[in-house]
């Protein structure tokens, strides 16, 4: 899987959300393919003022612990601006200024690749020298291009 670092500003995302975990995630009671449910019979992008509406975003945020406890999900978009999601009825995250390792998938089904990269970055980490702060990590789906059965997606892990 390749790699690259990246400092990254500030963000606002908004979107659909869930709180679990990856035990859960890894059982018949996970969420997450409801919430890729949700998020695609919602038009989130045509509801707000978004950054680049083609770019979609599932951050892992507000962490419990690290990567074996509790943290929340949201799936949406880069926000330009947060006045008017109050009244929105979407979950908003802020996403603050970071460093990330970049990894990026390769092409494949989406659930397989995301998925496999996923168990990579926690064998990864587990042996790194750089560590992850759990302030906000996230996949960006690009739905110009994106085909489901063939896709390749970059996963940003936030480190200190």
């Amino acid at each position: 899987m390749n790699t690259y670092f990246v400092q990254k500003p500030k963000m606002t995302l908004a979107g659909v959300s869930i709180r679990t975990t990856n035990e859960v995630e890894m059982g018949p009671d996970g969420g997450l393919s409801r919430l890729w449910e949700t998020y695609f019979q919602s038009n989130i992008a045509g509801q707000i003022d978004t950054v680049q509406p083609e770019y979609i975003y599932s951050l892992y945020t507000d962490y419990e612990s690290d990567a074996s406890g509790a943290y929340t999900v949201v799936i949406g978009h880069e926000v330009a601006g947060e006045s008017h999601l109050e009244d929105s009825g979407l979950a908003s995250a802020a996403v603050p200024e970071s460093k990330y390792m970049v990894f990026t998938t390769k092409k494949g089904p989406v659930f397989e690749v995301v998925a496999q990269a996923w168990g990579e970055i926690w064998a990864y980490f587990k042996e790194s020298t750089e560590v992850r702060t759990y302030t906000g990590d996230f996949e960006i789906y690009d739905s110009r291009n994106f085909d489901p059965a063939n896709t390749q997606v970059e996963i940003y892990i936030a480190i200190e």
